[in-house]
């Protein structure tokens, strides 16, 4: 069973976890190999400490049951993490979907969409009209934005362990699209 529930500060280790993890396969040809060999589970573990207490935009998806081996408790396997978009020039929406990882086993399940329609209705109920996130444009996940009814915004060049990289804004607005087309989505695999 899959729960997306919010996070609570004991979970920080494990969503660190999953962010390396999923740094690490999912940027493996993207960006360089000692920096992402050097990502530490306890560093980000800090920063999800505080970012859980600081905010409550944490949001984590949680597997259980027929869906763990035998005699394990409830593992997280996905999260998000959400908040009043940060500017830019000029700014892009009200809110940002900051992050969004899922560990490659447990893909094609719904968990990404379903982290997306909790990070949207938490952003929705701070009061935003609208959102966006950023995604390298050369992850090969990105088209899951486009399917859930991202429009492309804006390009941007970023520096990650030293490497240039481009990273794309997907925007959606009203915030009431993004919604509606994760609720439309909810049977699909």
């Amino acid at each position: 069973m899959i729960q997306i529930r919010p996070a609570r500060p004991p979970d920080a280790v494990a969503i660190a976890a999953v962010h390396v993890a999923v740094w690490r396969s999912a940027y493996a040809n993207i960006l360089p190999a000692d920096y992402l060999s050097q990502l530490s589970v306890s560093r980000h573990a800090a920063h999800y400490v505080g970012a859980i207490r600081a905010t409550g935009g944490v949001i984590v998806a949680t597997a259980s049951g027929e869906d763990v081996p035998p005699g394990s408790g409830p593992r997280i396997v996905g999260f998000a993490t959400v908040g009043r978009g940060r500017r830019f020039a000029e700014p892009l929406a009200d809110g940002e979907i900051e992050t969004l990882y899922v560990l490659e086993d447990w893909r094609e399940r719904g968990i990404g969409r379903d982290l997306v329609r909790a990070a949207g209705t938490h952003l929705r109920d701070l009061g935003c009209q609208s959102a966006f996130l950023w995604v390298l444009r050369d992850n090969p996940s990105r088209w899951f934005y486009q399917r859930l009814g991202g429009k492309v915004a804006m390009d941007a060049e970023i520096r990650i362990g030293g490497k240039a990289v481009i990273q794309t804004a997907y925007i959606w607005n009203p915030i009431d699209k993004l919604l509606a087309e994760t609720e439309s989505r909810s049977g699909e695999a």
